[in-house]
């Protein structure tokens, strides 16, 4: 399955659980319930995944935590605010670069709907 087949999954979930749930909750309560969605459809999910940075020769552990990566090849970054800021995407556009991986999902459950809180967020870098 490729990048875009799991976005498009992943939306999906992302609108059935808005539309049950609402928004408002905290992002931890719409990140664990979405875990477990997307394993019961089958796919490798890993939640809080730390991530490494090299900085000075130093692998720092530790850099950030994804919230969520699926298949080994989306990013998904889960946020819970009445609306998105750029910095948001930049910061997912950045974990994408570090794990060298090309495509990022950025949901925000805390919009009216679903539909205007997701942002794809492609990494450009990759050769």
């Amino acid at each position: 399955m490729n990048e875009n087949e799991i976005a498009r999954i992943v939306v999906d979930t992302c609108y059935k659980l808005h539309r049950r749930l609402g928004p408002g909750l905290l992002e931890s309560v719409y990140l664990v319930i979405l875990y477990h969605e997307l394993g019961k459809l089958g796919f490798e999910v890993r939640r809080q995944v730390p991530v490494p940075i090299v900085w000075d020769g130093i692998q720092l552990d530790e850099a950030f935590r994804a919230d969520l990566i699926i298949n080994q090849k989306v990013i998904i970054e889960l946020k819970s605010v009445e609306k998105l800021a750029p910095v948001h995407a930049k910061q997912l556009l950045t974990y994408l670069r570090l794990t060298n991986m090309r495509l990022g999902l950025l949901v925000n459950f805390g919009g009216a709907t679903i539909k205007e809180g997701i942002e794809r967020v492609i990494n450009g870098n990759l050769e």
